[in-house]
């Protein structure tokens, strides 16, 4: 019984969400070939219903800016968030040990971690459906479903 909790509790884990994630992103990044192609397609089915005025570059929800999204996103988790946050606060002198003095850190882990694992869960549907997506446009569509 204990065994099924653990692996319960693994599956769910920061790190295998963030693996999931950054799995999901790679398969997507190694399957487009061409990111042009993805501008100015709509990544959900119900975007492609509605319509909307020709972009000159770049429209918020279409394929090309969630791929952008994507691999920004894969590459702060591998990487870690650039520097200049933190020296933005440092100049505002905003200090994060003081503001959360007064509050329970334990319960504000663990929001700040379910909203992680949210996200995360979000991110790796758009990155499956913007793959998924791709192949149809160019013809693969019944491939790694």
């Amino acid at each position: 019984m204990m065994q099924i909790c653990d692996s319960y509790n693994q599956k769910n884990s920061l790190f295998n969400a963030m693996n999931r994630f950054i799995g999901a992103v790679n398969n997507m990044d190694q399957t487009v070939m061409v990111p042009s192609l993805l501008r100015d397609v709509p990544l959900d089915e119900e975007e492609m219903k509605t319509v909307k005025p020709p972009s000159t570059y770049f429209q918020p929800g279409d394929m090309y800016s969630y791929f952008v999204l994507l691999k920004s996103i894969r590459n702060d988790i591998e990487w870690g968030i650039l520097q200049g946050d933190e020296r933005r606060k440092e100049k505002l002198g905003v200090s994060t040990l003081e503001q959360d003095d007064e509050e329970d850190l334990e319960k504000l882990f663990h929001f700040h971690l379910n909203g992680l694992h949210a996200v995360l869960a979000k991110l790796t549907r758009k990155a499956n459906t913007l793959t998924n997506r791709y192949k149809q446009e160019i013809g693969i569509g019944g491939c790694g479903h």
